[in-house]
């Protein structure tokens, strides 16, 4: 239990909304604390090759998220990741990589908005190791340690990970990713993103003058991902 707030960020890498939402985390840092939880949205046998199909699916959906947010999804991605038959979006790979800068330099969420960019801006492919060492080596980290680590943090630590984080989406009632919690003194509450979406100033404005938490039963209008796949 604390007095002081703290913001929970249920997220998943491969979530689109989530990526929407990163201007918002990155102002809520400069504020208060902020703890990542990764969800394993597309981990396990949820995990998707790309194909046509998919490329058809989620290419609505992230204009839609462009148009939103103002975020930028760029030719690397669109033109090329998404019609890379050979690449595969699982989120196990760049949730053990946050995982392993946390642990390594508190540095989480920055290496999960890096990956953000790498996958939505660049095209890159998040879920293959190699891409995700090169990521936290233009970070500064150091590559041996880093590779070391997400040795350790594969597999069952990054599962225990997803169920834990899992639990708590289902302990605060969210729907999908993203979920942002506020905590304090015990209580959380559920934040609406959806009118501060493309705001961030306006979100950290929000969180500067919050006072306190009133209760758990905020109604979420904001659209986020399922818990398996965006929607």
């Amino acid at each position: 239990m604390t007095a002081t707030p703290v913001l929970h960020y249920i997220y998943d890498p491969l979530c689109g909304w989530c990526y929407g939402a990163k201007p918002l985390i990155d102002a809520a840092r400069d504020i208060l604390p902020v703890v990542a939880h990764g969800g394993g949205m597309m981990a396990g046998a949820h995990r998707r090759a790309v194909s046509a199909q998919l490329r058809d699916y989620v290419m609505p959906h992230d204009q839609r998220i462009a148009q939103c947010t103002g975020q930028p999804f760029g030719e690397g991605y669109f033109e090329g990741l998404l019609r890379d038959t050979t690449a595969v979006f699982d989120s196990a790979p760049p949730t053990t990589a946050v995982l392993v800068a946390e642990q390594l330099a508190g540095r989480g969420l920055e290496l999960l908005g890096r990956l953000q960019t790498a996958h939505y801006a660049e095209g890159r492919r998040i879920a293959d190791k190699d891409v995700l060492l090169a990521v936290a080596t233009e970070m500064g980290l150091d590559v041996d340690a880093f590779r070391a680590a997400y040795a350790a943090m594969s597999g069952d630590v990054t599962q225990a990970h997803f169920k834990a984080s899992r639990a708590l989406l289902s302990r605060v009632a969210g729907q999908g990713f993203p979920t942002v919690v506020l905590e304090q003194s015990g209580q959380y509450q559920v934040i609406d993103l959806g009118p501060y979406l493309g705001k961030p100033e306006a979100f950290a404005a929000w969180l500067r003058q919050c006072a306190g938490v009133t209760g758990t039963d905020t109604i979420v209008s904001a659209p986020a991902c399922g818990l398996d796949g965006c929607q």
